[in-house]
Parts: C-alpha cells; structure tokens; sequence
C-alpha cells in the first residue's frame, strides 16, 4: 500500500476510533500522522507485526489497515485495560475489535514483554513497531533491555519518538515541558504522565548496537498536525501545581524545576504551542 492510498484511508480509520467520538478533529491529526509513517515504512500485506505500546490504539489501526485481512498486528501494553481518559485503552481497543479491522488485531494489555513468561517464536515477526511509545520506559536500561529481548522475533524495527533538538522557538515550550516532567522522574518524584525517560535521537542510535540492532536509516518527520505540545504543557504545569508531588524532589532539584515551570508559563500560549519535530529510524 502506498503512501497516498494509506492516508486516504484516514479519515474512515479516524472515524473508527473511540476517542474521536470525543474530538474528532484530533483524532484524524493524529492517524493521519500515523498513516504518514507507515505508508513511509512500506509494510507489505500479508505482514504479521508486533506493536509495542499500542495505548489506545492509534497506530494499530494504521497497522492493520496496512497488513491486510491476511495480515496480523500483536498490539502489546504493559498498562491495564482500564488507563486512559476519557477513553480507556479497553474502551478503545472493544470499539476496533468489533470494526472491519477486528480480525487482524490481537489486543494483550497488561503484558511485559520482559516477563520470562511472554515469548513468541524467533521470527514471529515480519517488523516490530515502538511509535511514540519509549519515553514511557522507566529508565533508558529497561528500554535497552526491551529491544534486546525483542530482537530474535522480528527482522525490521520502526522506531519514532519525539526530537529533543528544537528547530524553531515555538517549539521551546514543548521541550521545556518535556524536560521538567523528565527530571522530576529522574529525581524520584514519579508520576503517572506520557514523559518518564526523555532521551535523544543520538541516545538512541548509542542505545540500539547494544541490544544487537543496526540502525539503516534516521529522518526527521513533519508533526505540524499534532496537539501534543499542548497536552505536554498541561500536563507539566498540573504537576508542578500538586504540592505532593513537589514535596518528594531534593530542595535544590524542586528549586530548579519551579524556576523552569516559571519560564514554562511566560513562554507557553494557551494554546496552539508548536510542537516539538519527532524523528523515524529503522533497524534491522
């Protein structure tokens, strides 16, 4: 399938999705964004994919969309059925279950993929996908550890996070958001937010040699359509507003985080915050 075919699809696969019951406009950013990836990724159909952090279900919508009725998608959360608002990822993974899509898709929530009793056979798997999924890992290690595990299952890893390096100044908010979720994390205060381990492209490429991977290919990707400076800004500034949370950190790391939410608030707009590029990178 290609490119223009895939995102054509993106309005029907958009309407498919719980969430846009709730915010329809932001849901077909959202796949469409997605869509963009996997048209690039060239997934033939007929592929067996496993997704790593599927959440609520964005991209394996896209996935399933892409492998065809002779396809198959194993979409993998370590998070309970019932996280998520104001849709659960249950929720959202019932309403796919029970659309054209359904069949292709094996929803399992609540699953490690580090626990010795998840295993699936070497080359399970045409391709493994991790889409903006990684800074959920508690800590750089675990995510090492997670693509090493995966490693004899699948042929081709795709791989897209958020970029570090801001290319223009609207994007500033964005990553000082990140940043300041990502070291109230580091300094032992955890929360339950999007951002736990922020890392860079070059951390990653470093990471990925040592969990036996090599990287082919590294580019940027367009995210112009999405919300998520904005729901990173919120969600930011809601922890630094809860007093519990700030009483956990180190007095000189709680210094220095309030000082930066200061600057977070006097650089960031109510909304419409640009955010940050994020950056695809393929791994055999």
């Amino acid at each position: 399938m290609n490119h223009s075919d895939l995102r054509a699809q993106a309005l029907s696969l958009a309407a498919g999705m719980a969430a846009a019951d709730h915010s329809p406009d932001t849901q077909l950013s959202q796949t469409r964004h997605r869509a963009a990836l996997v048209a690039s990724w060239h997934i033939a159909p007929g592929s067996t994919v496993l997704e790593l952090g599927c959440g609520q279900g964005d991209m394996t919508a896209v996935l399933a969309e892409a492998v065809g009725p002779k396809g198959r998608v194993v979409a993998v959360d370590v998070a309970a059925s019932s996280y998520g608002a104001p849709v659960t990822i249950g929720e959202s993974a019932a309403r796919l279950a029970a659309g054209p899509l359904g069949p292709r898709i094996d929803f399992r929530f609540d699953t490690d993929v580090l626990d010795p009793s998840v295993d699936f056979p070497d080359s399970a798997f045409d391709h493994v996908v991790l889409a903006h999924c990684a800074w959920y890992f508690t800590s750089l290690g675990q995510l090492r550890d997670t693509l090493a595990r995966i490693r004899p299952w699948a042929r081709q890893l795709w791989f897209t996070e958020w970029d570090l390096t801001p290319a223009c100044e609207d994007q500033l908010a964005h990553l000082l958001a990140v940043l300041i979720q990502g070291q109230t994390e580091a300094a032992g205060a955890h929360g339950q937010g999007n951002v736990r381990t922020p890392f860079s492209r070059e951390c990653l490429l470093r990471l990925l040699p040592e969990a036996g991977w090599t990287a082919d290919s590294s580019k940027p990707v367009d995210t112009r359509e999405l919300q998520d400076g904005d729901w990173e800004i919120a969600a930011c500034l809601d922890l630094i507003g809860e007093d519990e949370h700030l009483a956990a950190l180190p007095e000189p790391v709680r210094q220095l985080v309030l000082s930066q939410a200061d600057v977070l608030r006097a650089i960031a707009k109510p909304h419409g915050n640009r955010a940050l590029a994020a950056y695809a990178v393929t791994a055999r």
